[in-house]
């Protein structure tokens, strides 16, 4: 079930180059330059009222997209901002300092930095549940946010380091004894990657994701599910979140929606999400969404394994469930990235972890040229 024609630009661009990094920068497929052009048109033919348009025709749509691929009953829970940090901070600002937060060991730099860097102000305090073993890692993070200590619970879907699947997210979810607590989904290698339904927990959990890797959007669109209640006026807020008092004005207090727009920014390029609804659309189209691209990365992943180059261990193991790339564990992980380079293959490593990713762009044709290729330079 490859698409690869569907990425003719990108691979005429570099016909000889082997892209398996989908889970870092995903190619874009055609329908994205038609997109990224028309959001140009609309700004020289609408100039100012070009935000009319946005507001209300290409950000309602694209929701509506997001909202059935999410199983969520609505889309007015979901929101855009250019990128997941900024909803981490204003997800944050909601509380009084120091915040108590619980996350894991294998969150993004995103997250990572920024909560470490909280902690050496006294800003928060942070419980992270080491990731190995996998096999208890659900029990083990469970215990934790049943403590009823934390305000502020950040967890990822799918590990960016390992491509390991947190199980029965919908049962953490449940065993959350502090009601008032923010239980956050970083589903970034998630959305778009494995069939994802929050209905069970829509009234519950954040989900926070973007357009950068699965989603084949690129850069500047990200979105965050909001369960009704939480946050209703988060510190850090922009004018996006009071777009109705722009004409008005600012009165003596300042007014947030109880929809999902209460978490809104401030201005930024609406042209991914131009792009994210043209790819939404095109993939509804092919009849083809997260269950359809996850099975066909993991055929792909297996074809690979059966080549028997392995460049190391393979984490996890394959008794659990992976995300659409798979890792290695290797000191020589830098090493061999950069040999792979060299010679035309794009990957990426996260410190002993040599990553390759699979996607609807590739066929069984490039996974047997990447299986030679490492034959040829001896990487396994």
């Amino acid at each position: 079930m490859s698409l690869k024609e569907g990425f003719s630009r990108f691979h005429q661009a570099d016909p000889d180059r082997l892209h398996f990094a989908a889970h870092s920068h995903h190619p874009w497929p055609d329908v994205t330059l038609e997109a990224h052009t028309r959001a140009w048109q609309d700004a020289v033919s609408m100039a100012d009222d070009k935000w009319d348009h946005v507001f209300g025709s290409v950000i309602p749509g694209t929701r509506a997209r997001i909202a059935e691929i999410l199983g969520l009953d609505g889309d007015d829970s979901l929101t855009f901002a250019p990128n997941t940090h900024e909803f981490l901070v204003r997800l944050f600002s909601c509380f009084d300092p120091p915040v108590r937060m619980l996350s894991s060991g294998s969150e993004f730099h995103s997250f990572t930095r920024q909560s470490r860097r909280w902690e050496e102000e006294g800003l928060a305090i942070v419980d992270r549940v080491p990731t190995e073993p996998y096999e208890t890692f659900a029990e083990r993070f469970t215990a934790e946010a049943r403590s009823g200590v934390h305000d502020l619970i950040y967890v990822s879907q799918v590990f960016f380091d390992s491509g390991f699947v947190v199980p029965e997210l919908d049962r953490i979810v449940a065993s959350v004894s502090e009601e008032r607590a923010f239980f956050v989904v970083d589903g970034y290698h998630g959305y778009m990657a494995l069939p994802t339904d929050l209905g069970s927990i829509q009234d519950r959990a954040f989900y926070i994701a973007g357009g950068y890797k699965y989603a084949m959007s690129g850069e500047g669109v990200c979105f965050m599910h909001s369960p009704p209640g939480y946050g209703p006026r988060p510190v850090n807020t922009g004018w996006y979140a009071g777009f109705g008092q722009l004409e008005s004005g600012v009165g003596r207090e300042i007014v947030y929606a109880e929809d999902g727009t209460r978490f809104a920014g401030a201005t930024y390029d609406p042209s991914g999400v131009y792009r994210m609804d043209a790819v939404l659309g095109w993939l509804a189209g092919e009849g083809v969404g997260p269950r359809e691209i996850h099975k066909h990365a993991h055929w792909l992943q297996e074809r690979f394994l059966q080549g028997d180059v392995a460049p190391g261990e393979l984490t996890p193991g394959p008794e659990f469930e992976r995300g659409n790339f798979i890792s290695f564990d290797t000191e020589r992980a830098a090493d061999m990235y950069q040999t792979l380079h060299d010679n035309g293959v794009i990957t990426d490593y996260r410190g002993n972890r040599l990553r390759i990713g699979f996607g609807i762009y590739q066929d069984s044709d490039d996974v047997d040229r990447l299986i030679e290729m490492m034959r040829r330079i001896s990487l396994s």
